[in-house]
Formats: C-alpha cells, structure tokens, sequence
C-alpha cells in the first residue's frame, strides 16, 4: 500500500525538481552568450589563417602568431578564472569580453606584425573555432549552481550543443561572406577584414549580454575555507585537479595540431577548397559534433563519464589519423564528418565531471585550471603544425601525430581516474 504521504512533496523537493527542469534569467542569459560567442569564434576561424596569409605572412610567422595568441589566452584566463569567485563572475566576464573587441579592433586596423602579435597575446582571438578565454570556465561553474547533480551532465549536453550549432553556423557564414563578397569583385584580402571587423562586433554584443546579468551567478560563500584557499582558488580538491589538468594539457597540444584553422588551410591547400565550401565543410562538423555531445549525456548515464570520454575518443582519434591519407576530398570530408560524429562526446561529460569532483567555491577555479590547462597544451602546438602545412610531404603530418597522441591521453586518463566516482555515480 503506498504511503499516505508519497504524493506530498516538500518544499526543498518542489524547488529540486524547478532547479532540474528550468533555468533561471541568468541561465538562459549564459546560453545566449555561449551562442554569440561561439558564432563569432566559427566565424572567423574558418578565414583566420587565409587571412594572415594574404596579409603577407609565411606559415611559419602564422604558426608563432597562433601560439602567442592561445599563450596570451592562457596567461589572461589565469588570472581571471582564479579570481572571479572572488572578485565576482560577472566583472571577469565583461573583462573578457572587452579583450575580445580590442583583439578583433586590431586584427581589423593593422598589417604591422608586432602589433597584431601584441593585439593576439593580450586580447582573445580563437584559431580553432571552439572555447578560448576566460568564459567557459566561470560560466561553466554558473550553470553547476542551478542543476542537480543528475542533471548537470544533460545541461552541459545542451550547453554544447547550442555552441557547436553556434560554431557551424558562424563558420557558415564566414566562408559564404567572403565568397560573396570576392565573386562581386572585392579582393580577398578585403573580403577576410569584413569577417574580422565582424567578429569586434561580436565581442561588443557579447558585453552587452554579460551586463545583464544578476549576482544569482556568483559563487557562494565558504568563509571556512577561506584560511586554506591558494592563489589559484583551490583548497580540497588541488590533487585531483593538477592530476587532470596535466592529462587534459596532453590532449589539447594534440589537438592544437589540427585546429580548424589549420584543417581548413590543408583542404584549401591540398585540394583547393574555396572559402565557401569550406564555411560549408565545418558547418557540418561542428552540427554533428553538437549532436555527438547532447547524445554523450544519455550514454554517460549508462557507462559512466570516464568510460564515456574514453570509449569514444579513441575510435574518433583513429579517424582522423586516416583523414590525410585519402586520396580524394570527399573521402576526406566524409571521414572528417565522420570523427566529428563521435569526437566532441568527451566535452560535456568531461566539464560535468570536473565540476562533480570539487567544492562548489572551487568551481570557477578549477574549471579555470583546467582550462588554462588545455590553452596552454594547445598553445605550443600551431607553430609546430605550421612549418610542417609548408611542406608538401609533410601536410598530414599534424593529423597523424594528433591522433595518436590523443589516444595515449585516452589510456592516461583511463588509468588514473576510472575509480574517482562523481556523486551521482557513487552507490
């Protein structure tokens, strides 16, 4: 007979149950901004290279750029994603997206090197397409707040989704601008800083967005920890995330040899993809990577997120190794799309994994470590891949070292922490 009580639900239950199927003001805010920033990273990317390039630079000069631009990103997160539980979420954000307006303002004004150097190192420039800067981390400790722990792994699902179709689209747009704008006469050159001055307009809207949120975003007060906190805004859980972010440098120096930047360079070069096309290439990816990661939710909740990050990354990392050794370009773009289906299935489980294993004052903080993390990995690798896009021989070289790479991450990560439970995985 159930329990005369079964259908009463108390107060706490009645606001767990709003916390798991809806998101306040602020939550839709921070999916809003994710969406305009993502657009405005696809967008440029896809001509961020080809752009230097008709600037006057060798790819040699482009690979050392690209490295000072995610080395300036590193150094800037840093400081930002440590001290935003601190100082506050929502100035570090408007930080950050003022820093994204002035690197677009003088990628748009200048062909002096120095200066672009300059602009790259302190400002926020994406080569890749994907998160840069300080955002992903405070707001990725933002939306841990308002979800259960059942549920944190779903939102960051749909938090990359709108982000990859975000990232498609722009990419989309991007390489279609400039296509428009080089078959009505203008020179490549001139149709590339359209796509820049627009990506410095993103940069503003995005300020404009992050202005309009609430202190229901900012990270709750722990004063018994506040004796104990380090400089990087760790106390309990500094071992485990040193632990991951060292794994989780390996995996994006790997990936950091194929950023869209540089897979799109390669198409252009190998097979002579034009800007349009290949605006139209990583729409597609970047879609089916956003499916990849809302479908990772559903596996994660079967096998676990360690096993989902793992089990497939690998397949995917095999992918594409192969890419560079097909002989036709829609071989190429079919097994590209291909690893793309599954590649992107570690991300959200990897950010819901992250958050479930630290405090939640330490969140901002550890999301940024990792972060910074990943930034720094990635930043010494384009001018690695650069001198190697020069030579013909060599071109599939980044690919072919970039798989591999990421499949030992896979068995690293594997090893060290398939029996560290989240809590909603712990029986």
């Amino acid at each position: 007979m159930p329990d005369e009580d079964a259908s009463a639900a108390s107060p706490a239950e009645i606001l767990e149950v709003k916390r798991v199927h809806t998101l306040t003001r602020d939550g839709y805010l921070l999916f809003a901004t994710r969406i305009a920033r993502l657009f405005a990273y696809g967008f440029l990317s896809v001509v961020l290279v080809l752009y230097l390039n008709q600037v006057g630079f060798n790819t040699a000069q482009i690979g050392v750029l690209l490295t000072l631009t995610l080395i300036g990103d590193t150094l800037i997160s840093l400081w930002i994603t440590t001290q935003a539980d601190r100082i506050g979420r929502k100035r570090m954000l408007l930080v950050g997206a003022g820093l994204m307006l002035l690197a677009g303002v003088v990628f748009a004004l200048t062909r002096n090197y120095v200066f672009l150097v300059l602009a790259a190192t302190v400002g926020v420039i994406s080569p890749s397409g994907n998160e840069v800067g300080p955002f992903l981390a405070i707001e990725q400790a933002s939306l841990a707040q308002i979800v259960s722990d059942r549920r944190r792994t779903q939102l960051f699902a749909w938090y990359n989704l709108v982000g990859s179709f975000a990232t498609a689209t722009g990419a989309l747009i991007g390489g279609a601008l400039a296509q428009l704008l080089q078959n009505n006469g203008v020179q490549p050159l001139n149709s590339y800083r359209a796509v820049v001055i627009g990506y410095a307009i993103m940069g503003g809207v995005l300020a404009a967005l992050f202005s309009q949120l609430t202190s229901g975003i900012e990270a709750p007060v722990r004063p018994d920890h506040a004796s104990v906190r380090s400089r990087l805004g760790l106390h309990r859980s500094r071992g485990v995330v040193f632990r991951l972010s060292a794994l989780f440098a390996l995996d994006a120096f790997a990936g950091g040899l194929v950023v869209q930047s540089i897979v799109a360079f390669w198409f252009h070069t190998r097979f002579g993809v034009p800007p349009g096309v290949l605006g139209a290439i990583f729409f597609g990816a970047n879609v089916l990577a956003g499916i990849s990661a809302l479908l990772a939710a559903r596996l994660a909740k079967k096998i676990g997120l360690i096993n989902t990050m793992v089990f497939t990354h690998i397949p995917s990392n095999v992918l594409l190794i192969l890419v560079p050794f097909m002989p036709t370009l829609p071989l190429a773009i079919a097994l590209l799309l291909l690893r793309f289906s599954i590649s992107q299935m570690d991300v959200p489980t990897r950010q819901s994994y992250t958050m479930a294993v630290v405090d939640p004052d330490e969140r901002s903080a550890a999301a940024g470590v990792t972060g910074i993390a990943r930034t720094t990995g990635a930043a010494l690798s384009p001018s690695l891949a650069g001198p190697l896009l020069a030579s013909a021989g060599l071109m599939g070289l980044p690919f072919v070292l970039s798989g591999t790479l990421k499949i030992v991450y896979d068995l690293l990560l594997y090893r060290n922490f398939r029996r560290i439970k989240p809590p909603e995985e712990q029986r």
